[in-house]
């Protein structure tokens, strides 16, 4: 946080003195980093708040670096979690951090099961995984003033770490007009409108798709819904329910909530019907295609903090920034040990970002999820960093993870 002490604590080093917005990106080449791998580094700094030390766990990522990338870390598929250490050891990465807020609970919707499934875009080696859900039906912090739930932090295809925003492109075309494609493998549908699941959702139910509304994640579950499934562009079944299960490669499922369901209900089976989809830069965002992009919402821009942030709410935080013109990536994890708990409020968050020489940041899923791991000491696995606030790994749907080729 801009003018505040950041202090390597000594078992990390020698103590430091105060970082500034404009220092030196590399929080690695200080006293008290420790080389992960060639342009990987981890730091551990102590920061002072009016609440006492928040304790940051921080890798520093230089994607200048030939062999070194970043990519997501998911288990499979959307609808689903694993703790962050397994799926970091699964891909082979030296490090990772917990990424996306997602759907934990589902008090408001007797009966209906918690999907897992994370909040924002997702990108995988190119493949748009999900879109975005809508904005009332998001879980988190509230968004500071002119974000969204379609914002994501990611690697473009120059190899460039940033901030931009995802939107979904997409129709579906029957025998008696175009519809807009209003959801990709997401756990909320925006009123009205049909959605699209692959082999990329997973087997849980499709039903909370059609719960809640666009403004109030806990309105009932939609009266009115229908589903179609697809193979080889013409319809199998329908259904007035959705379903579950896996959805098998090649198959598409259509799910359609009030005047998305009145089209849906249209269709016969034997009709042909053809879906397109794809994620797409949107708003200010002007960059090329992401590699790998993970949802999240920015906390800091162009070196600022964004106005209209939570100055007040303090917790264990996750969150990742951008540095050197997108050739850095800084993720980094507070602690939840008992002693360093009070942890930092989200305005706090981006000035530690911007004191570590970040440009644009955003805040990740905090609490029990704040995880961040790596490979240290020659290790072959990962081990976790920090002490996760609940006193275990939690499991997430994604996270971010760092590799270096051989």
């Amino acid at each position: 946080m801009t003018g505040a002490g950041l202090a390597t604590p000594p078992a990390a080093g020698a103590a430091t003195g105060p970082a500034r917005a404009g220092a030196s990106p590399l929080p690695g080449a200080a006293p008290g980093a420790r080389a992960i791998a060639e342009g990987v580094a981890y730091r551990v700094l102590d920061v002072p708040s009016p609440r006492g030390t928040a304790r940051v766990h921080l890798v520093s990522v230089d994607l200048g670096v030939a062999r070194v990338s970043a990519g997501l870390l998911y288990p499979g598929v959307v609808a689903s979690r694993a703790r962050l250490s397994a799926l970091a050891d699964g891909a082979g990465a030296v490090a990772g951090l917990n990424g996306d807020f997602f759907n934990l609970s589902e008090s408001q919707h007797p009966g209906v099961t918690p999907t897992g499934a994370p909040v924002g875009p997702a990108v995988a080696g190119g493949v748009a995984l999900k879109g975005a859900v809508p904005r009332g039906q998001r879980f988190g912090p509230a968004l500071p003033p002119g974000t969204n739930t379609r914002m994501v932090l990611g690697v473009d295809a120059r190899g460039l770490a940033r901030v931009g925003e995802l939107a979904l492109a997409g129709e579906v075309r029957t025998p008696s007009g175009v519809l807009p494609l209003g959801g990709l493998n997401q756990y909320a549908l925006p009123v009205g409108s049909v959605g699209v699941f692959t082999r990329h959702w997973g087997a849980v139910s499709r039903l909370r798709a059609t719960c809640g509304t666009d403004t109030d994640r806990g309105a009932p579950c939609s009266a009115e819904t229908y589903e179609v499934r697809l193979r080889g562009g013409k319809v199998t079944a329908v259904s007035d329910t959705p379903g579950a299960g896996a959805v098998a490669a090649g198959t598409q499922v259509l799910v359609g909530r009030e005047a998305g369901a009145r089209r849906l209900r249209e269709l016969a089976v034997g009709d042909r019907v053809t879906v397109t989809h794809r994620l797409v830069p949107s708003g200010a965002d002007t960059g090329s295609a992401f590699r790998f992009a993970v949802g999240g919402f920015p906390v800091l821009r162009g070196g600022k903090p964004l106005a209209g942030m939570d100055a007040v709410a303090a917790a264990v935080r996750s969150a990742a920034g951008v540095a050197d013109g997108g050739r850095r990536l800084l993720l980094l994890a507070l602690d939840g040990g008992a002693a360093f708990r009070s942890g930092l409020t989200v305005v706090e968050l981006a000035g530690l970002l911007g004191d570590l020489g970040a440009s644009d940041g955003v805040n990740l899923d905090g609490g029990g999820s704040s995880t961040l791991v790596a490979r240290t000491g020659g290790a072959t696995a990962v081990r976790v960093l920090n002490h996760p606030s609940g006193g275990a790994e939690r499991p997430v749907p994604n996270g971010i993870g760092v590799f270096v080729r051989p």
